[in-house]
């Protein structure tokens, strides 16, 4: 059984005081249904689950008034053993976004405080429209991601204590024995082919084979699609697609920034740019924005007009990729999409410790990967996919543009200088 963090937020949600209506949100498949289900057994004595994918007529509680002492009538009518005590009760709301009156319905619950509630949904972000009046300081929300590289290691057999261990080294800027520092860089390219998403997970971790794994993965990505076809809107159902479909190629340019006319021959922003934002929502892809200057405060200065895409979770983008793509990366070899790749991983792990992505580029001569926030400075974090770690582009934006620290992300072991240190790159995590 997989461990994931969720589970502590959601326990730190139940003990604390005042709480309102918990939002899970989260894109498909990433195992909010199956945490916060194992989280009500856990922590309730009574849990009532329902789910407005699964049963339609369920959205039927909510088609009359909303008021608390209505609904629970409703839901005891029509959900077989639905058990509403007071003050020891879970109510789950599964896959909202089909039923745009419970959403409205959480201020009512929120105010009532007669029992905790969870709703989560795959496309919250896509169907708010629908909501009839969305209650605005009624709820509390919580992202969902596919699992972080910590949590895959804690499913590869790694303890916490491990984990811990890697830190010092990591604080103390000494290098990792050699031994450790070989697993954990197989481990990090078993991460990039194998991705977060639970079932692909669970499924490596039982049998380690890779086919296998593909299959899943590919599955997942037509199950997108075809969340496309289901949920977009008229024409954009077709510019969706062709902007999901397009991002490989984006990556294997030299110069990544997401260009429109790589979805579509003279397509422009005016065209494409709602498809961009429709795969955001969805939870399926992350925007990198560009710094007009790389300094502080970062979003300030975030260029909305100029980004790069990454995909959410690395592993599904590697089945995007042509057959044998996997193989490359264990091996060591993927040509021009390798150091996209890194990039990708290293974008995932960033988003899903809560940071925003930035990148400089400038005149097409520096280009530094990222930038964050780190030890209250501005600092430069490139990713290299071999050992050659040398960049320009770093050393110029330290010497012409004020920028003090810089951190190398690549295979080879923790070194570097006064000004730029060099991680491997599974030590992303404690950045």
């Amino acid at each position: 059984m997989l461990r994931r963090k969720i589970a502590d937020e959601l326990l730190k949600w139940k003990n604390r005081e005042g709480k309102m209506c918990l939002v899970v949100k989260g894109a498909r498949q990433v195992g909010k249904t199956f945490s916060i289900d194992k989280f009500a057994r856990e922590n309730y004595a009574y849990y009532t689950y329902i789910n407005f994918d699964e049963n339609p007529t369920y959205r039927a509680i909510f088609d009359g008034d909303l008021d608390v002492a209505t609904l629970i009538k409703q839901i005891s009518l029509r959900v077989p053993g639905a058990e509403l005590v007071q003050g020891e009760t879970l109510l789950f709301l599964d896959e909202i976004q089909n039923c745009p009156r419970a959403r409205t319905a959480l201020k009512f619950f929120a105010i009532d405080k007669r029992f905790d509630i969870i709703a989560s949904g795959s496309l919250l972000g896509i169907n708010y429209k629908d909501v009839p009046s969305y209650p605005v300081g009624y709820v509390e929300h919580l992202e969902m991601y596919s699992l972080d590289f910590e949590e895959f290691l804690w499913a590869n057999g790694v303890t916490e204590k491990s984990v811990a261990d890697i830190k010092e080294y990591f604080n103390k800027r000494e290098k990792v024995p050699s031994a450790m520092h070989e697993k954990m860089m197989e481990l990090f390219k078993e991460y990039i082919v194998v991705g977060g998403m639970p079932r692909v997970v669970d499924e490596f971790v039982g049998t380690h084979n890779f086919a296998n794994v593909l299959r899943l993965q590919k599955a997942i990505i037509s199950d997108y699609i075809d969340d496309i076809a289901k949920y977009a809107e008229g024409a954009e159902k077709t510019k969706a697609r062709a902007c999901f479909l397009s991002i490989p190629k984006h990556l294997s340019k030299d110069y990544k920034k997401f260009r429109y006319s790589l979805v579509e021959s003279h397509g422009t922003a005016r065209k494409f740019g709602g498809s961009l934002m429709w795969l955001y929502d969805a939870g399926i892809i992350n925007f990198c924005y560009n710094l007009s200057l790389p300094e502080l405060p970062l979003e300030g200065n975030a260029r909305s007009d100029c980004f790069k895409v990454y995909m959410r979770d690395t592993g599904l983008l590697m089945a995007m990729l042509e057959e044998g793509s996997q193989e490359d990366i264990i091996d060591g070899n993927l040509g021009i999409y390798k150091g996209a790749i890194y990039e990708n991983v290293i974008a995932d792990i960033f988003s899903k410790s809560g940071k925003k992505l930035f990148y400089f580029e400038y005149n097409s001569q520096i280009e530094v990967d990222f930038f964050i926030r780190h030890s209250k400075l501005v600092t430069a974090v490139e990713v290299k996919s071999a050992e050659n770690t040398k960049s320009k582009s770093m050393t110029a934006v330290i010497e012409n543009y004020g920028v003090k620290q810089g951190i190398k992300l690549s295979s080879k072991n923790v070194g570097g200088t006064d000004a730029i240190d060099s991680y491997p790159l599974y030590m992303a995590m404690f950045l």
